[in-house]
């Protein structure tokens, strides 16, 4: 009679750890997250130091991250007021953007694909955007065309934007990041 309790309270916990390992290695890149505004990094996801969910959740989707001495990405999918980023709406991206060789800002749907469009555009580089006088970008998301920087959404319910810094001279490997260096993004206008 004992048994029965014990083979109950054991399947419970199987189940239960199964179940939370499953969430957590398909709806996250690990639990090493570093946040800076809306933006959310993961640091060592690319290092000998990664967590083992961060592993886990590379290794089931194929992706390379990318190595700590290479770059640094940060994923938003929501503003900076914790709303998710709705590609009906317009969105803006201002900000300046920390020292790095290199960077890309690239819109994509909430599955992390390219959003196809007749623009055939889908991303900035350091070097193709036009800044501001004071050395800021100013990135436009909205699904009909704006003058200046402007990424289609393709009237997308909920997009994520990936910024890429490539070779950038600071780390946030020890887990503290300042909001105030990346780029702050607001939702404005909504269809």
């Amino acid at each position: 009679m004992r048994l029965l309790p014990l083979a109950f309270t054991l399947l419970v916990a199987t189940i239960l750890g199964l179940g939370v390992t499953w969430f957590s290695v398909t709806h996250s890149r690990g639990l090493d997250v570093v946040r800076a505004g809306a933006w959310q990094g993961w640091p060592r996801a690319g290092t000998a130091k990664a967590d083992p969910y961060a592993r886990a959740a590379f290794a089931r989707s194929g992706e390379l991250p990318l190595e700590l001495a290479d770059g640094l990405l940060f994923l938003a999918a929501t503003d900076d007021a914790g709303k998710p980023i709705d590609g009906r709406c317009e969105t803006r991206i201002v900000g300046v953007l920390p020292q790095a060789r290199l960077w890309t800002l690239t819109v994509m749907d909430q599955d992390g694909h390219i959003i196809a469009n007749d623009a055939g555009r889908f991303s900035f580089t350091s070097a193709e955007v036009v800044y501001r006088d004071d050395g800021a970008i100013d990135v436009r998301l909205s699904p009909r065309a704006r003058s200046g920087n402007w990424l289609p959404t393709g009237a997308r319910p909920r997009l994520q934007v990936a910024l890429r810094l490539y070779d950038a001279p600071f780390s946030f490997a020890s887990g503290a990041a300042d909001a105030a260096v990346l780029p702050r993004i607001t939702q404005e206008a909504c269809l």
